[in-house]
């Protein structure tokens, strides 16, 4: 998994009015948990956007004054109107520890539904997973290659390697949505008639010249 650096600056004062005062300097108040005992840091906003503003899992390396550790991003709070971060906590990764992410979904193949005409619904862009940090994967790869209509892929299907998903396993994570034209047909009407429309779209121009 990617890892991004993090720098942070150990906080003297860790009221309200300290706190006001680094966010309107750019900075966000920090904890980070997990070790032999808290460390409250202060870090540049800016250093957020790989962790934060993506939709991709991260490690996070961190370096407050000369000491480093290596972390995850476990909770983070938002303003609600202008958005500004406005705490984060970080969690201290041991390599014999598990530990909870949430990864990041990805479909691979072509639905068969969806060359019918129907739409794709990625219902689940994310998983929690729990692994050891050197078995956390990156994302989580979902084959769609037999995905048509009224058939959907849940999270028990995922095939689980030296991790765990936590996500209850009757839960979608794709669907093929029926187009409107098609609904109230039953299953064997509806793929016929989107068969033969996807054929209509890809049939070569020639043939249309025939027919008539």
């Amino acid at each position: 998994m990617k890892t991004v650096e993090i720098i942070g600056y150990k906080r003297a004062n860790l009221g309200k009015k300290e706190s006001k005062k680094l966010r309107e300097d750019g900075y966000v108040p920090c904890v980070l948990y997990g070790g032999d005992e808290q460390v409250h840091f202060s870090a540049p906003m800016i250093l957020f956007r790989e962790i934060v503003y993506t939709a991709d899992a991260h490690f996070v390396s961190l370096n407050v004054e000369g000491n480093e550790y290596r972390c995850i991003l476990q909770d983070i709070q938002f303003h609600p109107v202008s958005e500004i971060i406005l705490h984060a906590d970080f969690l201290q990764l041991h390599e014999g520890k598990l530990v909870k992410m949430d990864i990041p979904v990805h479909l691979i193949g072509q639905a068969p539904g969806v060359n019918k005409g129907g739409t794709l619904m990625h219902k689940r862009r994310t998983l929690r997973v729990e692994a050891l940090p050197k078995n956390m994967p990156e994302f989580i790869e979902v084959d769609i290659s037999e995905l048509d209509f009224n058939r959907a892929i849940k999270v028990g299907e995922v095939k689980e390697e030296n991790f765990t998903v936590l996500d209850a396993d009757n839960l979608s994570i794709a669907v093929v949505e029926v187009p409107r034209a098609l609904r109230g047909k039953t299953a064997e009407e509806a793929e016929e008639e989107g068969a033969e429309e996807g054929a209509e779209t890809t049939a070569p121009e020639g043939e249309s010249d025939a027919a008539e």
